[in-house]
C-alpha cells in the first residue's frame, strides 16, 4: 500500500504547484476585472475589496464612449494583418530553406541570424528610428508593419525551421521524381504539414502586435492613429487617472488575445512540442 501511495503523493503535490502559480498569475487577471466593475473610490481600499458593490456594468460602455476605440480598434487591425501575414509568408519560406534546401554558407547565415537574437531591442530601437524617420518620415504604419515581410523574425525562422526538420525528406524526393520544383514542394507539401507551426508563429506576432505599445509610441503621434494599446494611455491625465474606465477598456482589449489562444491552444502546443524533436 506505501508504494501506491507514493506516488500518488507526488501527483497531489504537483497538482497543488500547478495550482498555486496559475493563481499567482490570475491574479493580475483578477484584479484588472474587478477593478472594471467597482466605483474609483473602491479599487485602492485597504485591505482590498473583492466583490463589487455595486458591480457597475456602465463602466465598460462608459468607457468605450469616452474615446474612439472603434478607430483604434481599426488602427490596430491593420498592423496586425500586415504583420501576421508577412511573419507567417516569410518566415515559413525562411525556414524551409534553412531546413531542407542546401546551399553554400546556409549554416553560417543561420548561425548568424540565430546571434541577432542576442541584441536587445533597446540597442536597434534608435538607428532603427532613425533610419525609418529618415525614409518614410513621422506618422506611418510602415515601420511597423514593412520588417514583418523581411523574414518575420529571428525566432519564428527558428521555430519554422525546427519544425520542418521533422518532416521526412523522403516526401520531398517522391515530389521530385515526379518533377515538381522546390518551390511547388514548399506550397503543396511542405507548407501544407506545417499548419501546427504556422498557426504558433501566427498566434506569437498577434500577441506580440496586439499589445505593443513601444512601436506605435515612437512611430506614430497623430491621435486619429493611435492603437489600443497607446487609446489605454488616454485614460491617465496629468492630475488624475480614471481607473475603472481604464480597467473596463483593458478588459474589454484582453478578451480577443485570450479567446484566440483558447482556440488556437492545441495547434500551439503541438506546434511547440514538434519543433524541439530534431536539432
Amino acid at each position: 500500500m506505501a508504494v501506491k501511495r507514493k506516488p500518488r503523493i507526488h501527483l497531489i503535490l504537483l497538482y497543488l504547484v500547478l495550482v498555486f502559480g496559475s493563481a499567482v498569475y490570475l491574479l493580475p487577471l483578477v484584479w484588472m476585472i474587478r477593478s472594471a466593475l467597482m466605483d474609483a473610490s473602491q479599487i485602492f481600499i485597504v485591505p482590498p475589496v473583492w466583490i463589487p458593490d455595486p458591480i457597475r456594468f456602465g463602466n465598460f460602455s462608459k468607457a468605450l464612449g469616452t474615446l474612439p476605440f472603434d478607430r483604434y480598434f481599426v488602427n490596430t487591425m491593420i498592423i496586425v494583418i500586415g504583420n501576421v501575414t508577412g511573419a507567417v509568408l516569410t518566415s515559413a519560406i525562411c525556414g524551409y530553406s534553412f531546413a531542407r534546401l542546401r546551399w553554400p554558407g546556409r549554416d553560417f547565415f543561420f548561425a548568424l541570424l540565430m546571434s541577432g537574437m542576442m541584441l536587445p531591442y533597446a540597442v536597434t530601437l534608435i538607428p532603427t528610428f532613425l533610419g525609418w524617420r529618415t525614409v518614410v518620415g513621422p506618422n506611418t504604419y510602415l515601420p511597423l508593419i514593412v520588417p514583418a515581410w523581411f523574414g518575420g523574425g529571428a525566432f519564428n525562422i527558428f521555430l519554422v525551421r525546427q519544425f520542418m526538420r521533422t518532416i521526412p525528406k523522403s516526401m520531398d524526393e517522391a515530389a521530385l521524381v515526379d518533377g515538381a520544383g522546390y518551390f511547388q514542394i514548399f506550397r503543396y507539401v511542405i507548407f501544407p504539414l506545417s499548419r501546427s507551426v504556422v498557426i504558433v508563429v501566427a498566434l506569437f506576432q498577434f500577441m506580440a502586435v496586439w499589445n505593443d505599445f513601444l512601436g506605435p509610441l515612437i512611430y506614430v503621434n497623430k491621435e486619429s492613429m493611435y492603437t489600443l494599446a497607446l487609446g489605454l494611455q488616454q485614460f491617465i491625465g496629468y492630475y488624475t487617472a480614471q481607473w475603472e474606465l481604464l480597467m473596463a477598456a483593458a478588459t474589454m482589449i484582453v478578451i480577443p488575445p485570450i479567446v484566440l489562444f483558447a482556440v488556437g491552444q492545441n495547434y500551439f502546443v503541438r506546434g511547440i512540442v514538434m519543433s524541439g524533436l530534431k536539432g
